[in-house]
């Protein structure tokens, strides 16, 4: 048994055990919002997933300020970090962590593979700041045949995105790394590397590595994933919970959706602010920061709402079919977006759509 499936099955283990002990009495927690105080279970930990990119300033910045530990009040928010979605799902699936900022592709694989029961999606959180960074040479898509690419992790969000681009342009791919564009999927620091030693022709990430690509190892933006949808709006994080989490626990559920609103509240209202506030928290993640020129840029690429785009997230499943990740399958009932839109409702902001693909309850 590797050390990731210990720590996955202890983790399971005690989620169970505190789903023994927990009872089903509701309190108080302090909300740093406007809205009114979310009432939360008597819960002990909450264990939460997110990636150390800047894809996921809501979650850094949550975690960063405390906001999300505040709006959870006693119940004590554990995280773990991620390279890719499909992993978080994994985990997530398992038992190991109740909620996580994710990609939506690999939510919606869950989600189809097993008929509705494992995830729900409760918010949006960012939109962009995904690209094709290459290295000099490579001018146009009939430029990669015969090349290499990276993407974060198989049928990760960026794994379907390049894998249907090529598509798109007539280049065939398969999930052995065959075709007429080898894409490997690696972990990003590692693709950073190989891209940077002239191993491999480029790679199609998510901020900052993106930014890091062009910045620090010479590389050039071959597509902006923005440029492929309707005014440039794509999800490519959204907030997603275990369904059985969610049934049990309500009220963990609502204490940090009121945290990812306080995080999303303190990132309009701290423009100056932000991009130290995103470093430190890159920094505790990593240990290591960004620098300015690569922040500055990351940061320019991406926006941020508790708006989930739903209305993207058929073309998204019919981006995963053409991309050979997942299976048909229907999406309807991935999101629950009503306790989102109460706590929206309370604080005097709009309201967000499930596009029909809402839980029918």
């Amino acid at each position: 048994m590797n050390r990731k499936t210990r720590i996955a099955t202890a983790l399971t283990s005690l989620g169970l055990a505190m789903a023994m002990l927990a009872g089903c009495a509701s309190g108080q927690a302090a909300a740093s919002g406007s809205s009114a105080t979310p009432a939360h279970d008597d819960l002990a930990e909450l264990h939460l997933g997110y990636f150390a990119t800047v894809t996921h300033t809501p979650a850094l910045v949550g975690l960063q300020e405390g906001l999300i530990q505040k709006a959870l009040g006693s119940t004590q928010l554990k995280t773990e970090v991620f390279n890719a979605g499909p992993a978080a799902v994994e985990a997530l699936t398992a038992g190991a962590i109740d909620a996580a900022y994710i990609g939506p592709n690999p939510a919606i694989n869950s989600f189809i593979k097993s008929g509705g029961a494992s995830v729900r999606v409760i918010a949006g959180a960012t939109s962009g700041g995904a690209a094709l960074v290459v290295r000099d040479g490579i001018t146009s898509a009939g430029d990669l045949k015969g090349k290499t690419l990276a993407t974060p992790q198989l049928g990760n969000t960026q794994d379907v995105a390049l894998r249907t681009w090529l598509s798109s342009k007539g280049l065939k791919t398969d999930l052995s790394g065959g075709g007429d564009v080898k894409v490997t999927p690696t972990d990003n620091a590692q693709a950073f590397t190989l891209f940077k030693n002239g191993q491999l022709d480029g790679a199609w990430v998510p901020e900052p590595w993106a930014s890091r690509l062009v910045v620090e190892a010479g590389g050039h933006v071959l597509q902006d994933e923005r440029d492929l949808w309707p005014d440039g709006a794509f999800p490519t994080t959204v907030l997603l919970v275990s369904k059985d989490f969610a049934d049990k626990h309500p009220g963990a559920v609502k204490g940090l959706l009121a945290g990812h609103l306080d995080s999303l509240d303190w990132i309009a209202k701290h423009k100056t602010e932000l991009p130290g506030a995103v470093n430190d928290a890159l920094k505790a993640a990593t240990g290591k920061p960004l620098s300015d020129a690569v922040l500055t840029k990351a940061l320019s690429t991406v926006s941020f709402s508790a708006d989930p785009n739903a209305q993207a997230f058929a073309t998204l499943v019919k981006n995963g079919v053409t991309a050979g990740t997942q299976t048909k399958g229907s999406i309807d009932g991935l999101f629950d977006v009503t306790t989102l839109n109460a706590l929206l409702t309370e604080r005097g902001e709009k309201t967000v759509s499930d596009g029909g693909l809402g839980t029918k309850k």
